[in-house]
């Protein structure tokens, strides 16, 4: 339990440190005029006293943004190649294509090389993929683990899936994001076979949190105990200005620690919020925040898919809207291809990225992993890569959104009472 939490001041911002028996965590907030913003911040931390050590705080990171799939696989691709002891890999969906036999060849490469490598998958993400991709990795060396498979006396938890999407390289380096391993997230969001993504490369302490969530999620599943990488030269570690968050959830915390730490980042604002993400069925929590932002004179603004890969989410998604167009959330929808990047940026300073949407599968049914990024280059960066990606999408108004046809009413309507599963 947490005892107390406590606020203090430094030059440049106020940190927030959340103390439990064993450590402090900070989080660093923009310097402001007055302590409502805290005092609401530090209510929401209190309400959060179940999730424990799912928010742990890192220094001194160096963080690279990768706009696009195509920026992200080459540069996971090159440090798969220079990785000197381990490579970890999860991901939600790997395909069978160009794209992954690429990745599957780095990983072969790197087990020939004598590092320990390892790979969970989503039994059912994967499941389009033929049995043979993961057997020739496990006869290459690759140690390989099949994430929640079907069996009788488990039918209860088909639904709780492995939804992250990360690498972490020697324990030092990570690539996180929110891409799953094929051709349709490798390209620039240039088209409907190539969806708009996007993903960072992490360097620092951090990324070794990463592979100890990695390791507990292998034991958990009953993968055994991973062999020990071989023993190689130290290198001395990155240093940049980022502090980093490690948010991670599951449908075993008491409770949503995802929902929680979006709406604590929405509770911290004081100039603007900017969140781009392919399902949005965020529930009233979720929204309550964004119109309580709206009421206190932040500017909230939402990109979401014009075409999505699941219509019927994007049905849900519309039930939510007429609420917040009505009180001034600025919708976008982005054009000429498929949105699947899940960003989100705080007053130019505060980053959430990773593999979590804002809907209910990922705040009460997956396992997902965030990276809150506390940099205000990094958050430049992000910026830039909002006002692109805002030039190419169109805004809704709420005169539109009232001209719905009947027949796309009814379907709202229709698929209204399942969000929760969606």
């Amino acid at each position: 339990m947490y005892r107390q939490t406590q606020s203090t001041e430094q030059k440049g911002g106020t940190v927030l440190s959340l103390t439990t028996k064993k450590r402090r965590y900070p989080f660093r907030f923009p310097p402001r005029r007055n302590n409502k913003t805290v005092r609401r911040v530090l209510r929401l931390l209190t309400r959060s006293r179940y999730i424990r050590n799912a928010k742990v705080h890192f220094p001194d990171n160096k963080v690279v943004l990768l706009p696009h799939g195509g920026d992200f696989f080459p540069a996971l691709f090159q440090a798969m190649a220079e990785a000197r002891s381990s490579i970890c890999a999860e991901f939600y969906i790997i395909r069978n294509d160009a794209t992954g036999t690429s990745f599957a060849h780095a990983l072969m490469e790197a087990a020939a090389r004598g590092l320990q490598v390892a790979l969970i998958y989503d039994f059912i993400g994967c499941l389009e993929t033929p049995d043979n991709y993961f057997q020739q990795l496990r006869d290459n060396g690759v140690h390989c683990l099949s994430f929640n498979k079907p069996a009788f006396s488990r039918l209860g938890l088909l639904d709780v899936r492995n939804h992250r999407k990360m690498v972490v390289i020697d324990g030092s380096t990570a690539f996180v994001g929110s891409l799953n391993v094929g051709d349709e997230y490798a390209g620039y969001g240039d088209s409907y076979q190539h969806w708009r993504d996007t993903g960072i490369r992490l360097d620092g302490l951090a990324a070794g949190q990463l592979r100890r969530l990695f390791r507990r999620t292998w034991v958990r599943e009953g993968g055994g105990k991973i062999p020990r990488p071989p023993s190689r030269p130290s290198v001395q570690m990155p240093m940049g200005d980022a502090g980093v968050v490690i948010v991670h959830g599951t449908p075993h915390h008491a409770r949503s620690v995802i929902g929680s730490s979006f709406r604590l980042a929405m509770a911290g604002a004081i100039r603007n919020i900017t969140i781009m993400t392919p399902y949005f069925v965020p529930g009233p929590r979720v929204s309550r925040s964004l119109l309580r932002a709206v009421r206190n004179d932040i500017k909230v603004q939402l990109i979401l898919p014009s075409v999505s890969d699941l219509p019927w989410v994007q049905l849900a998604t519309r039930a939510y809207l007429a609420p917040l167009l009505n009180a001034g959330v600025e919708i976008f929808e982005r054009q000429g291809t498929i949105l699947h990047a899940k960003v989100m940026l705080i007053d130019d300073c505060w980053v959430m990225v990773g593999s979590a949407n804002l809907n209910y599968r990922s705040f009460h049914r997956n396992h997902e992993n965030n990276v809150i990024i506390d940099s205000r280059e990094f958050g430049a960066e992000v910026q830039a890569m909002f006002v692109e990606d805002l030039r190419q999408s169109r805004r809704i108004t709420v005169a539109e959104y009232e001209r719905r046809t009947l027949l796309q009413r009814l379907l709202q309507w229709l698929f209204s009472p399942i969000s929760r599963f969606l």
